[in-house]
């Protein structure tokens, strides 16, 4: 029995040398909900990714310091008209503050800034639900494979098919803790980059209120001297 229980690592590393399928069969039933986590962290990372590159190749800063400048000037409008054209998320939000009267110009700004990002913030959540629940998944197939393996050890019987039961929970717990893990590793990337580009975007945001407030008390001293 001992020489079996020795002998178990041995067994579970020559898995290696099989198929997805057959790793998948191994890893026991907690390897169906780690494959439908896997499946919606890759179908939102693949869909942020895409969306990051669309957002990175539609911001146009040339356009927001073209604005900047004009708004510097008093030429408003042609503020407006150069930020309605763009596709850069602050250019939209600095031309619908200027689309409506000044004191209202904050809110609509607000409005427009959130509407913009909230459209980067799609699917964060998900991605931090996988990237919690997949560990935890692979740690539930670990117990479920050590209580296997013990269970099996607490058994008398032919030692080849004691060995067999350790071998099978041994594997099963090792498999769904690398593929918990995995998953979990994969999804940190994109959901990082989303991280860092949804701070990007609330800074430049942030920078534009500033810069329209500022103008804005200007205008009303201006107004009143």
């Amino acid at each position: 029995m001992i020489t079996a229980v020795l002998s178990s690592p041995l067994a579970f590393f020559k898995l290696m040398n099989l198929g997805p399928m057959e790793l998948f069969i191994h890893g026991g039933p907690i390897m169906w909900p780690i494959l439908i986590t896997s499946f919606i962290g890759v179908t939102v990372a693949i869909e942020r990714v895409i969306f990051l590159i669309r957002s990175a190749l539609s911001r146009q800063p040339y356009v927001v310091e073209s604005m900047y400048k004009k708004i510097q000037e008093g030429d408003y409008e042609g503020a407006k008209q150069l930020g309605a054209k763009a596709k850069d998320p602050v250019a939209r939000a600095i031309a619908s503050a200027l689309s409506v009267p000044p004191h209202a110009m904050f809110s609509a700004f607000t409005r427009e800034a959130n509407k913009q990002l909230k459209k980067y913030q799609q699917g964060g959540a998900v991605l931090d639900t996988v990237i919690t629940a997949a560990p935890y998944l692979g740690l539930l197939g670990t117990i479920t494979g050590m209580m296997e393996t013990f269970g099996a050890l607490g058994q008398g019987g032919d030692i080849s098919q004691s060995s067999a039961k350790i071998t099978g929970g041994v594997a099963e717990a090792l498999i769904a803790t690398m593929c918990g893990l995995g998953i979990a590793i994969m999804g940190l990337v994109p959901y990082n980059i989303l991280n860092s580009s949804i701070e990007q975007i609330k800074h430049d945001m942030a920078d534009a209120s500033n810069f329209l407030t500022i103008y804005y008390k200007e205008d009303k001293v201006h107004a009143h001297a």
